[in-house]
């Protein structure tokens, strides 16, 4: 097996896969493994089927994440062990797809006002001013803030895709109040952990709690903070102690 991870993970490299797509493909082909107690090179359609009901019945795994789990293994046999993938066994399942959740103005409103810790209002704020993935996000610098240009650099987006998303003056304005509070050196938000930026799962927690304490009812993260951008630029004033947005 660790032969087979090892040359699936240098097929992924090669492809110029992401590390978090590379984790969750061979963190894949190990659980599958494991489940039957053999190397998956031994196994087949029959057992593949069996781990498929095994993911939807038991571990009840979203149709996204057993959609991700497929992929990991259709990846595994076709590119690592160059074999054919089993369409005709394999039942590949219709996805209904959700309408996105919007929070309103005034839900928006009441999350940055709930957002007492000034790098919690910058990281929320940010979010819903360029629409950035938090993975992107996280991985933002100082240098990344382009204030002559009005561009924030986003230098690896989802598929390691570089970008330029529109800065807000409102937003620049929350950004070097932060900084001057903060002082970030190389990370725009650091972590814990020195030399490290702030881990995802962090920002996750941070937006939970923040959406609790101002009384968001509809399910939230940060990725729910892309969903307004799409249609209009947005502004993110900043006035004292209170934060607020608007739309133009």
């Amino acid at each position: 097996m660790n032969q087979l991870r090892k040359r699936m993970i240098e097929d992924l490299r090669l492809r110029n896969y992401s590390d978090q797509t590379i984790r969750s493909y061979t963190t894949t082909v190990a659980d599958f493994a494991r489940y039957f107690h053999k190397s998956p090179d031994q196994l087949g359609s029959a057992q593949i089927r069996e781990y498929q009901l095994y993911l939807l019945d038991q571990r009840k795994l979203a149709w996204q994440t057993f959609q991700v789990r497929m992929a990991g293994l259709r990846f595994f046999y076709t590119r690592t062990l160059k074999q054919k993938w089993f369409d005709v066994e394999i039942a590949k399942p219709k996805v209904r797809r959700k309408l996105p959740t919007v929070l309103s103005r005034e839900e928006i409103q009441d999350l940055l006002n709930a957002a007492s810790n000034l790098k919690h209002r910058a990281i929320l704020a940010t979010l819903y001013g360029t629409g950035l993935r938090c993975a992107e996000l996280q991985h933002l610098k100082i240098g990344d803030i382009d204030s002559q240009r009005m561009v924030v650099h986003v230098r690896e987006g989802k598929g390691q895709f570089p970008r330029q998303v529109m800065l807000s003056p409102k937003l620049l304005d929350l950004l070097r109040a932060y900084w001057r509070w903060r002082k970030p050196k190389n990370w725009l938000f650091p972590g814990d952990k020195p030399g490290f930026p702030i881990h995802q799962s962090a920002i996750r927690q941070m937006c939970q709690q923040i959406g609790k304490k101002a009384g968001i009812k509809k399910s939230f993260g940060p990725h729910i903070l892309r969903q307004p951008t799409f249609s209009m630029p947005v502004q993110i004033c900043v006035r004292f102690n209170c934060c607020w947005a608007t739309r133009t």
